[in-house]
């Protein structure tokens, strides 16, 4: 298995560790129910250097990225981050990413840590006018500071005003006194706080600074147990169980980073505007429990009388909610908040109630 230069501190910790993407990831440490709630209520930092990093740069970077996203490149100015897919030419979801406009010109790419080798594959095939790629995977490590007190916490070790720095942009400054660390206004779990790209040689000062000014704000490592339920309470798509190759963006509920505009013909673009002016057989809901129980991927939705209707992607039991919540595709009628539907567990009928996330109340 592939290690991260934290490997050794998680094991240290005496983290459970398990393969992931072809990583030795932490699951977790005290618990998921501990960490979760550490994360909505303090601090907690997240080891994300399995994710994928790919650098798109020169005159034809944005007439790549034009090509491959279904987001509107065209719109970010350097500092700006844009959450879009890769379509395939069958209306399908390649993958999820982050785009970054580093500087003119320049653009950083990241991909889930699944998908590197596929990712990376698509965008050089996909490479018919000439834009430069490099995979910087290997040379980027990612640790991301969630939870409210966050922000209070790494503003601590830059000088970097954090609070000019809006939800979805990005400077570069020092931390820690480590230069040239990226500090970005991102996150997976709905808590607020910063995603850090930098040097793989700069861990070890990071790690010791980040635990150091930590201790007053209670923050804590938190594994990918966490990780998973503090996405899913937000309602954010997790690659490989809400979205894949054959699920498109419009039936994910993701319209909002597909971009119909003049002069963008974008991979797959003719099939989904014809699935979105036909209409879709079925659609990415949230759903809530209304019945003891615990959903889970695979398990079949129904209607109240037992009719199937869809099949669940994501479910758990909402640490902060105490009740079952999950995603799944369904007939669009209904994926409606309010309306009743039902869950099949081993042949018992939970009663349900459609919802739109985040299932997280502020």
């Amino acid at each position: 298995m592939k290690t991260t230069p934290f490997t050794g501190q998680h094991i240290a910790l005496g983290a459970k560790m398990h393969e992931f993407a072809g990583y030795n990831m932490p699951i977790e440490y005290s618990g998921i129910l501990d960490e979760h709630l550490t994360v909505c209520n303090a601090a907690g930092v997240f080891d994300v250097s399995h994710m994928g990093e790919f650098w798109v740069k020169g005159p034809q970077a944005l007439a790549f990225l034009q090509k491959v996203t279904s987001n509107n490149v065209a719109a970010l100015v350097p500092g700006k981050i844009q959450y879009t897919c890769f379509p395939n030419e069958k209306g399908g979801i390649v993958d999820d990413l982050l785009v970054y406009h580093y500087e003119p010109e320049t653009y950083m790419l990241v991909v889930n840590a699944s998908n590197i080798e596929k990712d990376w594959n698509w965008c050089v095939r996909q490479n018919t006018m000439g834009a430069i790629l490099e995979n910087a995977s290997d040379r980027m490590v990612q640790l991301a500071v969630q939870g409210p007190k966050a922000t209070e916490l790494l503003q601590q070790l830059t000088d970097t005003d954090l609070s000019q720095i809006p939800y979805y942009t990005f400077q570069t400054g020092t931390f820690a006194d480590v230069p040239e660390v990226i500090l970005s206004n991102t996150g997976y779990t709905g808590a607020g706080g910063f995603e850090l790209y930098f040097y793989p040689e700069e861990a070890p000062q990071i790690w010791k600074a980040l635990f150091e000014a930590g201790a007053a704000y209670g923050l804590k490592p938190i594994g990918l147990g966490a990780r998973d339920t503090l996405r899913l309470e937000m309602g954010f798509c997790l690659y490989g169980n809400d979205l894949d190759d054959t699920t498109s963006p419009l039936e994910a509920g993701l319209g909002w980073i597909t971009k119909f505009v003049d002069g963008k013909e974008f991979i797959g673009r003719q099939l989904l505007e014809r699935q979105k002016a036909e209409g879709l057989t079925r659609k990415l809901a949230g759903f809530e429990l209304l019945d003891k129980g615990i959903p889970r991927a695979g398990y079949t939705l129904t209607t109240p009388d037992g009719e199937p209707i869809g099949t669940v992607t994501s479910g758990t039991l909402s640490p902060t909610r105490k009740i079952g919540i999950g995603l799944g595709y369904m007939k669009p009628e209904f994926a409606v908040p309010g309306t009743g539907i039902a869950l099949d567990v081993r042949g018992r009928r939970l009663r349900a109630v459609v919802v739109k996330p985040p299932f997280r109340k502020a």
